[in-house]
């Protein structure tokens, strides 16, 4: 084949966080690994992200835990108010008990240093990158897979990993869906801590909830910048607009809202702000040698800060899942690739369409008004520090779903 450009055991699609994290767990099993990226040049865009434990625990088991502690926060609290009338409603400490019942603790940390992080990671661990490829089709026949690029390129692996975001073009091989409009958008912005800026919060993760409207507020890089969230909802969107010509419906959004939210709003970078899209969970990721990981299988909404996070518990699980098939203390077998990703499927699609649409509940109820509002807020006043019943299903270190207990810096066979 004159255009076959590359052979490898596993290419792997979209060079963010997920297919970072998927090809970082296969080099680590031994596979020889290649990933495409589409753009010119690795990165990524956005502000800050929020660690749950349940990624964590997975940055502790590649050994990575420790760059990513030295670059972000660990904050004190999660603490929602109330954005109309500035009252706290809850919080949760998240070092001490949360920290030991979870087995890692809560990071925030910039998206581009946690790129970055696992960029690094696979570039170590010898990971072939590839930039400026469009991946365009992908077929499976037997024990080899192809990916078809828009240059006539042609890249063979023995299992290729679709890496290609929400808006993933390989998805089609297993879904007829598309993006849904959540009818929300978000401005983010990022600005240096100054002796200017009020000290209250500073070590916490501040959310205040309004009706239509909720704002984000936590510290990042070692506390040098203060990360800003504003998430409202716009009709500019609901109609179709993903970007829009003025800052008037953000400004009306939150017309109502304390001077403490009024004055974040001063933070926000307002030349380009996110339309926010999930799509419906999907039972099958997997066709022949080929899977789907990250957002390309379930993209989600971002009210339970989970996105790479569930990111990085797929590529942990599917670690787990080619180890106990493909890499094995016998050798290499390549021809298991299926019965790894099925096992992979079946792991996760239950709990990552949980997370799924339970993102969708969790942010509805942030966003009422009415009687609805005064009977959120009575919940929410209920619930006790270290109460950790809504929390378990989620950061749990053995709920299913979940990847299995790995020693740190571990490596399941050795490449």
């Amino acid at each position: 084949m004159s255009n076959l450009k590359a052979s490898t055991d596993v290419l792997v699609v979209g060079g963010g966080m997920a297919g970072l994290a998927g090809a970082l767990a296969l080099r680590e099993n031994g596979a020889d690994v290649t990933l495409v990226e589409v753009a010119p040049a690795f990165g990524e865009v956005g502000a800050g992200l929020q660690m749950a434990p349940n990624a964590s625990r997975v940055l502790k088991r590649w050994g990575l835990l420790e760059k990513a502690l030295e670059i972000g926060v660990q904050p004190k609290h999660l603490v929602f108010r109330d954005a109309i009338t500035g009252e706290e409603l809850t919080r949760q400490t998240v070092g001490g008990e949360f920290e030991e019942r979870y087995g890692a603790p809560y990071v925030v940390i910039h998206r581009s240093d946690l790129h970055r992080i696992l960029l690094e990671a696979c570039q170590e661990a010898g990971v072939t990158l590839v930039n400026d490829v469009l991946v365009q089709k992908v077929e499976t026949d037997g024990d080899r897979a192809r990916a078809y690029t828009a240059k006539g390129e042609v890249f063979e692996a023995d299992a290729i990993l679709a890496a290609d975001g929400l808006k993933s073009t390989l998805r089609a091989i297993v879904a007829s869906d598309g993006p849904v409009n959540s009818a929300y958008v978000a401005y983010r912005g990022t600005v240096p801590i100054t002796e200017e800026t009020p000290a209250a919060d500073l070590e916490d993760v501040i959310v205040y909830l309004g009706p239509n409207c909720h704002l984000v507020q936590y510290p990042l890089r070692k506390g040098q910048l203060l990360n800003t969230v504003a998430v409202f909802k716009s009709p500019s969107f609901e109609r179709g607009e993903e970007q829009y010509g003025g800052v008037d419906e953000l400004q009306a959004a939150y017309k109502d809202c304390v001077p403490a939210v009024q004055e974040a709003l001063k933070n926000l970078a307002t030349g380009i702000r996110w339309p926010m899209y999930d799509r419906n969970p999907i039972e099958t990721w997997v066709s022949g040698r080929m899977a789907l990981i990250g957002d390309a299988a379930h993209p989600m909404l971002q009210y339970l800060a989970q996105g790479a996070c569930q990111a990085l518990e797929d590529a942990a699980v599917l670690q787990d899942a080619a180890s106990n098939r493909v890499f094995t203390a016998e050798g290499i077998d390549a021809g298991a690739w299926e019965d790894a990703f099925r096992e992979f499927n079946e792991t996760r699609a239950a709990r990552t369409a949980r997370v799924q649409r339970t993102a969708r509940i969790w942010g509805e109820s942030w966003h009422v008004d009415g009687v609805a509002r005064v009977l959120r807020n009575m919940l929410f006043k209920s619930r006790g520090d270290n109460n950790f019943q809504y929390n378990d299903w989620l950061y749990g270190r053995n709920e299913p779903g979940a990847p299995a207990e790995v020693p740190a810096g571990a490596k399941l066979v050795e490449a």
